[in-house]
This record gives C-alpha cells, sequence and structure tokens, in this order.
C-alpha cells in the first residue's frame, strides 16, 4: 500500500512539475521533435517523442530519416537547457546551434507510432559552446546515439 501511495505522489509531483515544452525550446511545428522533458537530474536529461505520421523527418517507407533522430537529440538537449535556463529566472529558453555532429551512429530507425526517450548528458562548456552527449532508445533499445557541440547565443 506504502508503494502504490509513494508512485501516486510521485505522479502527482510529475504533473504539477511538467513546463509546455513550448516555454522549453524555440522550435515550432512543423520541426519540433520533442513532446515533454521527463525529468532532469544534475548533468542528465530525459526527454520524450511520439512518432506520429505527419512528423516533417518520416520518408516514403515511414520510417524516420536519420536528419530526424540528429534534431531530436539537438532539441532535447534544447529542452535540457530550457529548463535550466526557466528555472535560474530567465523569462525565454536559450537559441542554440549544432556546431558539430560527432561519432552519430544510427541502429535503428523509428516507425510511426513509437516512443522515443532519450538521454542528454551535458559536458563541458566553453566560450558559449557545450558539448552533449545524447542516447535515443526505444523500449530500452538504442536507436541512436552520439555526440554534439551546441553554440548557445547569448
Amino acid at each position: 500500500m506504502l508503494r502504490l501511495i509513494l508512485n501516486y505522489a510521485l505522479y502527482v509531483l510529475h504533473l504539477f512539475n511538467k513546463m509546455d515544452i513550448k516555454k522549453l525550446i524555440p522550435q515550432r511545428s512543423p520541426i519540433m521533435m520533442v513532446d515533454e522533458l521527463l525529468c532532469v537530474n544534475g548533468d542528465e536529461a530525459t526527454c520524450q517523442l511520439t512518432v506520429r505520421n505527419d512528423n516533417f523527418f518520416i520518408d516514403e517507407d515511414g520510417l524516420m530519416a536519420e536528419p530526424g533522430l540528429i534534431e531530436h537529440i539537438a532539441q532535447s538537449a534544447s529542452a535540457f537547457a530550457g529548463h535550466n535556463a526557466i528555472s535560474a529566472g530567465a523569462t525565454e529558453p536559450p537559441v542554440g546551434y549544432i556546431g558539430e555532429v560527432k561519432n552519430f551512429h544510427l541502429y535503428n530507425r523509428p516507425k510511426v507510432g513509437d516512443v522515443l526517450t532519450t538521454t542528454i548528458t551535458m559536458g563541458p562548456e566553453v566560450e558559449g559552446i557545450t558539448i552533449i552527449r545524447g542516447e535515443t532508445k526505444v523500449n530500452d533499445e538504442v536507436y541512436a546515439d552520439t555526440t554534439m557541440k551546441i553554440f548557445v547565443k547569448e
């Protein structure tokens, strides 16, 4: 019974702490590639996206193209940065640009209906450039991973 109460309390806390993703990232439709920031824990954050048939990056074969996974990882990092900025008192999320994609590995292409869960790990930041590591999974299977350099406009 105690476990049930704790799980319910965590669920309610999640609902109250859940921020509108549009407040965390500057991207808008049709290129929004994050539905929700699930959690932030220190230098790590986890985001989610449900792949829909109207997704900008769906190819004729019904699978997401590789650039869609790269953009999803970048926007997950953007949601993390937006959360940190808003938590620190900013009124708008920062605007960032992909400076470099390094060691991108594609293991599987998501299909419509898949739920992408991406973990972002923030690395060092030097002169406005942050190194991030992103790993995207569907049902605990790694679909893609990469390292990126992100430039944040001040």
